[in-house]
C-alpha cells in the first residue's frame, strides 16, 4: 500500500495507477512520418528575428511583457527557428518610413547597414528570413500595438511586407499580453499553425493546503483556483467545449465525481453510484456522456458510461481487475484506451465502447499508465516506467496502429500526466526535475521545455480549448 502524495491515508491500487498518470502529446510515427513531426524537426525551419519592440511614453513600461509575450509564442510554436537577438543590428526599423534602400551601384556605409534595410537581417550574422517590429502607443487610454511582419529575402519593401495591423489593448501589463498574444498568432496563420491563446490549462495544486482544481493560461499566466471544495480534488476533464469541468473529489469521503459549470463557477448535479470509488471521470467526444471508473459493479473498479447527470449509468468492462482512466478517441468516438491490472502490473490497452476488441497495447513491461489520445485520433501518449530509467515515468508516444514507440523524456526524475494541446503540437506535463512536483509545457518533439508553475505541488494537468 502506498501513499496518496501530500496526504496521510492509504490509498488501493486504482489510486496508485491513476496517481502515476499521464495525458498527451504529438503526431509522430504512422509508417511514416506526419507533417507535423516534419515541421517540428526539420532543420529549413524559417529563421524570424524579432527585436525588442519600444513604446512611446506609457506604453514603454509594458514593453518588457509584451516582448517576451511575442518572442515566446514565436519560438515555443515549433514553426520557427529563432535568430539570435545577439547578432541583431543596432538600429531596429519600427515604421515601413525607417527602413533606407541602398542606392543602386553604391557601396553602403557601416551606419547605413546597420539595420535600415531588408538585407541587413537577411544576410549574416542574422541570417533571417522574417523580421517582426513595430512599436507601440497609448491612445484614447488604450494600448495600440503597431506591428509589420516583412519577408527579408523580399527585394523591396512592398513585396516584403506580410502583415501589417494595428492591435488593441488595455494599457495593462494584461493588455500588452493580449496585444502580443494576437501578433503572434496572425504571424503562425500564415505559416498554417494556430496560436495556443485563449487555451487553459486546468490542474491540481497543493498551494492552499489542499489539493485543488486550478486553471492558467497555456504560457502559466493568470493562475487561479476553480476549486474549493478543502478536500482532495484532482484528475480534472474539460468537456470538448470548455463549458464543463469533471474531477475526482474526496470532499464526501470517498473518491467520487464533481461536476461544475466552468461559465458560472458553480457544482452541477452529479449522481453518484453507492460505491467505494467513483473516480478518474472524462467526457465523450460530443460532450454529452461521462465516461468513469467506479466500484459499483463489484470488488474490482470497472468502466461506466453515464448522462452527465450521472443517469443511465452503463457498464462497459468486465473484467475482475482493476480498470481506470479510460479515454476516448476523439475522431471515431467508437473506441477508448484505458489503463488495466488484468495481466498483472497496469498497462495501457485499447476496446470498443461496447467492450468487445480488447486489445493490449503496451507490452507488459513496467507500469504503463493514464494514455491520452492525440487529436488526429491516430497516437496515445502514456507514461511508463520502461525505458531510459527503469523506475522512474517518462512520457511515450505510441502510434496505435503500428505500434511503434517513441520516448520523449530521458533521465530527468519522473515525468507523468501529459496532456495534449489543442494544436496537437505541444504537450503539458508534471514533471519533479526541479525538486517538486510541477507543471511543464513541451514541444511534441520533446524540445522548447518550459515550467509554468513554481508554487506548492503541482500535477495532472489538462489542456482545454
Amino acid at each position: 500500500m502506498s501513499t496518496y502524495r501530500g496526504d496521510t491515508r492509504p490509498r488501493p491500487l486504482w489510486k496508485d495507477l491513476a496517481g502515476l498518470a499521464l495525458l498527451a502529446m504529438l503526431p509522430l510515427l504512422s509508417g511514416q512520418e506526419t507533417d507535423v513531426l516534419v515541421k517540428l524537426t526539420s532543420p529549413e525551419r524559417a529563421a524570424v528575428a524579432a527585436p525588442d519592440f519600444r513604446g512611446a511614453g506609457e506604453a514603454q513600461p509594458l514593453m518588457d511583457v509584451f516582448n517576451q509575450v511575442l518572442f515566446a509564442d514565436l519560438q515555443e510554436s515549433g514553426v520557427f527557428r529563432m535568430a539570435p537577438k545577439s547578432m541583431y543590428p543596432l538600429n531596429v526599423p519600427q515604421r515601413p518610413q525607417d527602413f533606407r534602400q541602398p542606392r543602386a551601384g553604391q557601396l553602403q556605409s557601416p551606419k547605413e547597414q546597420n539595420g535600415l534595410w531588408l538585407t541587413d537581417w537577411a544576410s549574416p550574422p542574422v541570417n533571417a528570413d522574417y523580421l517582426a517590429t513595430g512599436y507601440t502607443a497609448v491612445q484614447n487610454g488604450q494600448l495600440v500595438l503597431f506591428g509589420w511582419f516583412y519577408n527579408v529575402k523580399q527585394p523591396d519593401l512592398a513585396n516584403a511586407q506580410v502583415i501589417g495591423k494595428l492591435y488593441f489593448g488595455s494599457s495593462d501589463e494584461a493588455g500588452a499580453r493580449k496585444v502580443a498574444h494576437e501578433f503572434a498568432a496572425d504571424i503562425l496563420e500564415r505559416f498554417g499553425a494556430k496560436s495556443l491563446a485563449g487555451t487553459k490549462v486546468y490542474f491540481t495544486s497543493t498551494r492552499t493546503g489542499n489539493k485543488e482544481i486550478w486553471v492558467m493560461d497555456h504560457d502559466g499566466a493568470n493562475q487561479r483556483q476553480v476549486t474549493r471544495l478543502s478536500s482532495i480534488t484532482t484528475f480534472a476533464a474539460a468537456s470538448p467545449d470548455g463549458s464543463r469541468l469533471a474531477f475526482t473529489t474526496f470532499a464526501k469521503g470517498n473518491p467520487s465525481i464533481g461536476l461544475m459549470s466552468l461559465e458560472t463557477g458553480r457544482m452541477l448535479p452529479f449522481y453518484n453510484q453507492r460505491a467505494s470509488m467513483n473516480a478518474t471521470p472524462t467526457f465523450s467526444p460530443d460532450g454529452q456522456k461521462l465516461l468513469f471508473s467506479s466500484t459499483a459493479g463489484g470488488k474490482s473498479p470497472q468502466i461506466f458510461v453515464c448522462n452527465l447527470d450521472g443517469s443511465d449509468l452503463q457498464r462497459i468492462s468486465t473484467s475482475a481487475a482493476i480498470e481506470v482512466e479510460p479515454k476516448v478517441n476523439p475522431v471515431t468516438g467508437r473506441e477508448m484506451v484505458f489503463v488495466s491490472g488484468r495481466s498483472g502490473v497496469p498497462q495501457v490497452y485499447k476496446m470498443n465502447l461496447d467492450g468487445t476488441d480488447v486489445v493490449r497495447l503496451t507490452s507488459g513491461e513496467g507500469d504503463a499508465v493514464n494514455p491520452s489520445w492525440h487529436p488526429n485520433g491516430q497516437l496515445i501518449a502514456f507514461s511508463w516506467t520502461r525505458g531510459f530509467a527503469p523506475g522512474n515515468f517518462n512520457i511515450f508516444i505510441m502510434d496505435v496502429a503500428s505500434g511503434k514507440l517513441v520516448q520523449l523524456t530521458h533521465g530527468t526524475g519522473r515525468n507523468e500526466n501529459p496532456g495534449w494541446a489543442p494544436d496537437g503540437r505541444h504537450i503539458v506535463f508534471s514533471s519533479n526535475r526541479s525538486g517538486t512536483p510541477q507543471i511543464w509545457t513541451m514541444l511534441a518533439d520533446g524540445t522548447e521545455l518550459r515550467q509554468l508553475t513554481t508554487q506548492g505541488r503541482n500535477e495532472n494537468p489538462v489542456w482545454s480549448k
